[in-house]
């Protein structure tokens, strides 16, 4: 049986879709920091069936806004001294700044390339944004 060790302080990012664990550890650029880190893919879940959990013995900044357009279902737990200090339920943005681009090749955003690429959310159930500018809907394939 595999064992992780809980962690002192850091943090759990817990109810990942099973298969995403490995984006999310990519995306935060987990496999080049110098402290303890544990990516554990496919454990059952009464929720979910299977899911992914990353464990980070670190405090550290997170994008939420990113995470939440991967796997709008995490959590994040905050653990201090081994206690869970503050657990967050992720959601899709409502409002997206300079992480998804648009795919119009007329839109302001392809041809100036110092305006803001912004998109809000028009189906949370399909990962449907639309553009500000040119109302062109990008689906993220939920």
């Amino acid at each position: 049986m595999l064992t992780i060790n809980s962690i002192k302080d850091g943090i759990v990012i817990d109810h990942i879709t099973a298969g995403c664990g490995v984006e999310i550890f990519n995306y935060m650029g987990l496999d080049k920091v110098d402290f303890p880190v544990a990516l554990i893919m496919n454990v059952d879940s009464k929720k979910l069936g299977k899911k992914d959990i990353i464990k980070i013995e670190n405090i550290i900044d997170i994008d939420y806004t990113v995470l939440g357009l991967i796997d709008p279902n995490i959590t994040i737990d905050v653990i201090e001294k081994e206690v869970r200090k503050e657990k967050k339920k992720l959601e899709m943005p409502v409002r997206v700044e300079n992480v998804i681009k648009c795919k119009n090749p007329r839109c302001i955003t392809s041809i100036e390339h110092n305006v803001l690429q912004i998109f809000h959310l028009v189906n949370g159930k399909t990962g449907e944004y639309k553009c500000e500018y040119c109302d062109e809907i990008n689906t993220l394939g939920r």
